[in-house]
């Protein structure tokens, strides 16, 4: 995806600002926009922020062998990736001249001007050395890559420690931060990049360009330089000629700008190591903001614990007595007995709710017995009118039962029990039809 392009009111807008020595975020022509440091949990990790311009460096490290026309120097590895997280005109996977530019001018300003010792960083000569690689992302592009990657890069560089190992004969033992304190790298001084933005020919100058600023500029001037005033490398691009009263301005701009970077990288430093001993909160964590919506956290107050006692008398003096009115005890039946003060017991009691919900209870398991009676008073109905006009048939056979079925109504609601004398008559009544008929055959 490419980046939309500037109009030519904003280019004409911008441009007229700059002549009127105006910038859009309200800087002067010489400002430098603020610097922050953050550290991460682990040594060699740290983002710094330039402006809106969010830089994140690592450093790691591994022993391998050494090249081989320097045996007893270690490998120093860089590496800057623009990817469409920062912008949306980086795309990923592409080595743009950009990138190309600024991976060149970071090892020109790191490796070239020798501000780490790589003989120190020599294990075992001609055999193995430690492989320093700095790996640098940019998260968010607001101008000015360049010296924003380079001070994350001196920062991570300068808090990362490296394992300790021991040599003997022939064997190598790296030891774990917790058997050994890291060791950091031998750094002799800090490079730092400043870049400068001309505008019509060089009759303008900014430090610090933003976003827009670099779109509509001609040239670029880039200077790294030390706090001891030597300028470790330079370099120009845009076409633009400058005369030798204009680059010694820079220097002397760049000088003043490195210093006070300079300091604020070695306090932020001393800072993180300070806090790092005394076991309090450090890394990333300290960057985020405890007062959130959704965090209900008190600040711990201090209470003064002395004359409790004294003040705890005061408190029960001052209280009214209990009342010495007992109620009367309740008995519920005879032969019972309660304890305590006698006042009744209501755990028994339903609550008003509880109520109505087992009077609705009783109404509905009425209606439901109701509809039953009615539904079985039919059923019997409905049996006897189609079993009324069937004849009675008696079976000749001894092993059947006979059952025979008077077509009497009965009341729909209630059955008419007979006696038990009234059953024995029936069943003499029964049996001596039934041997009369056995003697006709």
């Amino acid at each position: 995806m490419k980046a939309t392009p500037l109009s030519n009111c904003e280019r004409r807008f911008l441009l007229r600002a700059i002549e009127e020595r105006k910038r859009l975020d309200g800087r002067q022509c010489y400002d430098y926009r603020n610097v922050r440091i953050s550290f991460g949990a682990d040594y060699g990790c740290c983002i710094v922020e330039l402006g809106k311009t969010r830089v994140l460096a690592q450093v790691s490290c591994e022993l391998v062998p050494p090249k081989p026309n320097r045996p007893t120097e270690g490998i120093l590895f860089f590496n800057l990736e623009l990817s469409p997280m920062a912008a949306p005109g980086f795309e990923p996977g592409r080595q743009s001249e950009l990138l190309v530019k600024l991976n060149r001018l970071i090892e020109r300003c790191l490796r070239n001007s020798k501000c780490i010792d790589t003989e120190s960083l020599c294990v075992v000569a001609g055999e193995k050395v430690w492989q320093i690689r700095l790996d640098l992302h940019l998260l968010n592009h607001d101008g000015n890559i360049i010296d924003a990657a380079s001070i994350a890069g001196i920062v991570a560089l300068c808090h990362f420690r490296r394992p300790d190992v021991s040599v003997q004969g022939e064997e190598v033992t790296v030891y774990t931060p917790e058997e050994r304190d890291p060791v950091p790298l031998s750094i002799h001084h800090m490079p730092i990049c400043v870049s400068f933005a001309f505008f019509q020919q060089g009759t303008y100058l900014l430090v610090d360009p933003s976003e827009r600023e670099e779109r509509v500029m001609d040239g670029l001037l880039v200077i790294a330089m030390n706090k001891h005033r030597e300028i470790c490398t330079i370099q120009s691009s845009g076409g633009i000629m400058l005369v030798q009263d204009q680059v010694l301005r820079c220097s002397k701009i760049t000088a003043v700008k490195v210093a006070e970077i300079t300091e604020l990288i070695q306090k932020a430093l001393e800072n993180d190591q300070k806090v790092r001993k005394e076991g309090g909160k450090f890394g990333f964590a300290e960057s985020i903001p405890n007062q959130k919506i959704t965090a209900f956290k008190m600040e711990s107050a201090a209470v003064d614990t002395n004359n409790v006692e004294e003040q705890a008398e005061e408190i029960i003096t001052k209280a009214d007595p209990p009342s010495e009115v007992f109620a009367k005890p309740i008995l519920h039946t005879p032969g019972t007995a309660q304890i305590g003060e006698g006042i009744e017991n209501s755990w028994g009691d339903l609550e008003e709710s509880e109520r109505e919900e087992a009077a609705e209870e009783e109404g509905e398991s009425e209606a439901a017995a109701f509809e039953c009676r009615e539904l079985e008073t039919e059923d019997t109905s409905t049996m006897r009118e189609t079993k009324k006009d069937e004849p009675i048939v008696l079976s000749d056979s001894e092993e059947e039962e006979v059952v025979i079925l008077e077509p009497q109504e009965l009341p729909k609601k209630t059955r008419t029990q007979t006696n038990s004398k009234q059953e024995n008559t029936s069943k003499k009544a029964f049996n001596k039809r039934r041997k009369k008929k056995r003697a006709a055959r």
